[in-house]
């Protein structure tokens, strides 16, 4: 790869140069748009907004203005990313139901907690809010540093000096070039008191910063689940996660029953997204404790769920809930931010407090030496007022008479170029007595607060003294709003939910489980004549059989495998069903060969499962049961052979029939028992597949069926022999489908 720089061109390694750029563009991102600042807690993008909205005066006692007048110099002038970055930052800042501490009080619809989104920026209005103007106090007295904006035309901030710890009050959530931040929002008032611990004991342990901060305090409120051990360890390493759970409570009705109301639900979910996963579920069936759920919200969150029946434990119905649905979610935290020197780094949570605690120095140092310095103008000022006063007479006679009275006044009486511009455009109404005592009152009061001032700046605990005022003033002014410091998200250690066995719930009902020979599947209630249920046009029967909505139905397909379905979860009514291939997601080469009931009890009852070949083996029930949707490979087969069929033992004896109509028959003890594999030869065949197989007990002896008539086998003992032999040509009358049951 060449590269032409004027007139010289230069050869580098393509890698090199796209791995350069890369990383240009990467650390573009993590700096200058995904991760917070540790000192601010802000994005580029949202100090940039509020600095804006500063410059513009829209204030907390201004009136609104439209958003689309904030977003339009913001992108002119500092922040070039497009109009929809602008207002999207904007929007969040005023969504009370994600910032703890919302920065912008906006009027008009910015969205909801059921994820619609906000208007558009033409139609909504905002203005600070009191707690941004916290954020900016001071920007004007040279807080913090600034530099020229994208184009060299402005100056912006870059920082902000935040009189409160906002990147743990409000949060931050961010994805970058490689790396990501997820920080939880905390209380400010717990914030603002480990602050000052922490100045009052530098060497705090984790410990001792926890007892003020207990956890995060979550804008939707909810309840913390998890341990403190968890949340010490996510709090020391930087990097964790928690549980959240929705808060609910039991309503008593009528009649013995209840239902439980749902008032506060976890941080970022979706409440219109959360009601419809559980409503799937629900008509899925996979939510057997649960009859209903109702959204009633206003205001006011109020989700209305309904159980089964008054019988169904409340705990037990809410912990299936935490299990499926995101009445419980899992916060991850992740305190990745950009330190003080512009690095990206993760900290634990004194970290986080002790960066916000080197700014306020920071800060507290810029601001009193920018009030020091104009202190220092006006005392210079008003030392040339004293001396005008004292000659008062004599400068205004040469103010009067002289050519040049500026450099004769300079001369004369030794002020300087500031004194003499200021003497030259005094009042003439602040030339008498009282004025002179005012200046000399002022002249004392300001050298007295430089001196104080000066003082300041050398003492180290001076500063934390100072710090520590200005946070408690912080405190203060944040609880006279009680619901701003008051704790929104609680604690309650829970256990990790276990596994619930839903089929324990399940109503036991009587139903017939029908399946088309084309696998469409359905169950219909009670016991039906099952000559009286209609297909579809070229379908036809396969299986019917009577069974409980608590048994499971245990399927074989053509390549060895069983599938396991629950009936109370297979679709009922008056239609054809749903296809298995589809509930199975199987590939279009596989077949379904055979259908068994698992009822309660039949665990351990022993099944046949064999392949076209004539191998097979027993299995108990148990171990057909599949506990994936992928199901379980049983029978081990390779094209061409299939698995051709399983039969539930109910004999002594095992009668084997080929397609070449060769029956043997042998003691089932000679057929061993597996869990999977290829088996052993049931039969042997020279040409010919299995057809069909039946067990018997040897007092009642061998029967097969024609329709609805059945046949006694009476000479069967002389088609007995060992397992795997060819066997003798089936008896004469034996049916010619070459089945026990045709």
């Amino acid at each position: 790869m060449t590269l032409k720089t004027s007139d010289k061109i230069e050869s580098v390694q393509f890698r090199k140069a796209l791995g350069d750029r890369y990383l240009s563009y990467a650390m573009s991102t993590i700096v200058s748009r995904s991760l917070p600042d540790v000192r601010d807690g802000l994005k580029p993008v949202t100090r940039r907004i509020l600095y804006a909205m500063l410059e513009m005066k829209i204030l907390p006692n201004t009136a609104t203005k439209k958003s689309a007048r904030v977003v339009g110099p913001v992108q002119g002038l500092y922040h070039p990313h497009g109009e929809k970055a602008v207002y999207d930052a904007l929007v969040r800042m005023a969504q009370p139901f994600v910032m703890r501490y919302p920065l912008i009080k906006g009027q008009g619809n910015f969205g909801s907690i059921d994820g619609d989104e906000a208007a558009a920026s033409r139609y909504t209005e905002v203005k600070l809010s009191p707690v941004a103007l916290m954020l900016l106090e001071g920007i004007h007295e040279d807080a913090v540093p600034f530099r020229p904006n994208y184009d060299g035309s402005e100056q912006e901030p870059m920082v902000l000096p935040a009189a409160f710890p906002n990147l743990l009050a409000n949060g931050a959530i961010g994805i970058a070039v490689g790396m990501a931040t997820s920080i939880l929002p905390h209380n400010v008032d717990e914030l603002c008191a480990s602050t000052i611990h922490l100045l009052d004991h530098p060497e705090a342990s984790l410990d001792d910063i926890m007892a003020f901060i207990p956890g995060p305090d979550l804008p939707t409120g909810g309840t913390i689940v998890d341990s403190s051990d968890v949340m010490r360890h996510a709090y020391q390493t930087g990097r964790g996660s928690m549980r959240v759970r929705c808060r609910y409570d039991i309503e008593s009705l009528k009649g013995g029953g209840y239902q439980i109301i749902v008032t506060e639900i976890p941080y970022l979910v979706q409440k219109s997204k959360l009601i419809e996963k559980t409503a799937d579920l629900l008509l899925a069936k996979k939510l057997p404790l649960l009859a209903d759920i109702q959204d009633e919200s206003a205001q006011d969150i109020r989700i209305v769920l309904t159980p089964k029946n008054r019988q169904v434990d409340p705990e037990l119905l809410m912990s299936t809930l935490f299990k499926n649905t995101d009445f419980e979610t899992r916060l991850s935290l992740n305190m990745n931010v950009l330190t003080a020197e512009g690095v990206p780094k993760v900290l634990s949570l004194i970290d986080i407090l002790k960066a916000f605690i080197a700014s306020r120095y920071e800060i507290l140092k810029r601001r009193t030496s920018y009030r020091i310095e104009k202190i220092s103008r006006r005392l210079e000022i008003l030392d040339g007022f004293l001396i005008v006063f004292i000659h008062l007479d004599e400068v205004i006679a040469v103010i009067r008479t002289a050519d040049d009275p500026k450099n004769e006044i300079m001369k004369r009486w030794g002020l300087t170029y500031i004194q003499t511009e200021a003497v030259l455009n005094i009042k003439l109404r602040t030339l008498q007595k009282l004025e002179e005592l005012a200046i000399r009152k002022e002249h004392t009061a300001l050298k007295e607060e430089k001196i104080s001032l000066e003082g300041l700046l050398e003492s180290k605990s001076k500063q934390t003294s100072q710090i520590k005022k200005e946070i408690t003033e912080v405190r203060k002014t944040f609880n006279q709003q009680k619901d701003l410091v008051q704790r929104r998200t609680d604690f309650k250690v829970a256990a990790e939910i276990a596994d619930i066995p839903t089929d324990a719930f399940v109503t036991k009902e009587n139903v017939t489980l029908i399946c088309s020979k084309n696998g469409w599947i359905r169950t219909l209630k009670g016991s039906v004549d099952v000559s009286d249920v209609k297909y579809k046009d070229g379908d036809h029967d396969f299986f019917a059989a009577p069974c409980y909505t608590t048994d499971k139905a245990l399927v074989m397909t053509s390549d060895g495998r069983f599938y396991t379905l629950n009936i109370h979860e297979l679709p009922s009514g008056r239609g054809f069903g749903e296809p298995l291939s589809v509930i199975l997601d199987l590939d279009h080469d596989v077949s379904i060969q055979q259908i068994l009931l698992l009822a309660e009890g039949e665990a351990q009852e022993k099944v046949l499962v064999a392949s076209t070949d004539g191998r097979g083996f027993l299995v108990k029930k148990e171990e057909l049961v599949a506990q994936t949707k992928n199901g379980r490979q049983v029978l081990n087969v390779m094209k061409p052979v299939q698995a051709a069929l399983c039969r539930v033992v109910t004999g002594d004896h095992i009668a084997v029939v080929g397609d070449n109509r060769r029956l043997l028959i042998y003691k089932v003890d000679e057929l061993p028992l597996m869990t999977k594999g290829r088996g052993v030869t049931l039969q042997k065949y020279r040409s010919g597949i299995l057809a069909d197989v039946t067990f018997f007990d040897e007092e009642n002896g061998l029967t097969w069926q024609i329709g609805k008539r059945t046949y006694q086998f009476e000479d069967w003992r002389l088609w007995l022999g060992k397992r795997g032999l060819a066997g003798r040509f089936v008896p004469n009358g034996f049916p010619r489908a070459t089945r026990f049951k045709s």
